[in-house]
């Protein structure tokens, strides 16, 4: 997934932090949480799907690629753009589409329907103004969430690339250092992915 659980919880709790209680009313926040994170990490697979979906259909086309010198990544971005539009698909990694956050634009703002949707078809929850004040309030409160992890990524990836050595990106070692480097960097601002 583009985001880990662990974030998708914790934009989900600041969600709720924000919008409670001026915006929407809930008897208990930790399932309204759990709630949001669900309807986000749902979203969010179907992109995963789709990628798994493409790398399907490579699979059987490998010998074609490497006899026309065409590139896994060049045919798996065609496949996929392709899919993308027959379904009509939200990309939703931003840096795909020229934002700097992991979140696109668009995807954010779909994400912020599904959500509001799926709080007022909910017992749980009561919205205490206008669906779409209450969906642009959780724009905004995604993007400020988002912003945040993105200088966070690029300090951790900052700390990386100062290494005495080169550690390429996508290696074990590159994947250690990031996650323990992103980690610090979001304590440094006060936020505990298990925790708040």
């Amino acid at each position: 997934m583009l985001l880990a659980r662990e974030f998708v919880a914790y934009i989900s709790r600041q969600i709720v932090k924000e919008l409670s209680p001026q915006w929407i009313e809930t008897t208990d926040p930790h399932v309204a949480a759990t709630f949001i994170a669900g309807v986000i990490e749902e979203d969010l697979a179907v992109e995963d799907h789709l990628n798994e979906e493409v790398r399907e259909l490579l699979s059987q086309y490998g010998d074609y690629m490497r006899r026309e010198g065409v590139s896994y990544q060049e045919m798996f971005r065609r496949v996929k753009n392709n899919l993308i539009q027959q379904r009509k698909v939200i990309r939703a990694s931003g840096r795909d589409s020229g934002d700097s956050m992991k979140l696109s634009r668009d995807k954010i703002n779909d994400i912020s329907h599904k959500v509001v949707a799926a709080l007022r078809k909910s017992r749980d929850f009561r919205l205490k103004r206008d669906p779409n004040d209450v969906r642009l309030q959780m724009v905004k409160v995604m993007t400020e969430v988002l912003h945040t992890e993105d200088k966070v990524d690029r300090a951790a990836r900052t700390k990386i690339r100062t290494q005495k050595r080169d550690i390429p990106e996508g290696t074990e070692e590159w994947d250690l250092l990031h996650k323990r480097y992103y980690a610090e960097e979001l304590k440094k601002l006060g936020i505990d992915l298990a925790h708040g």
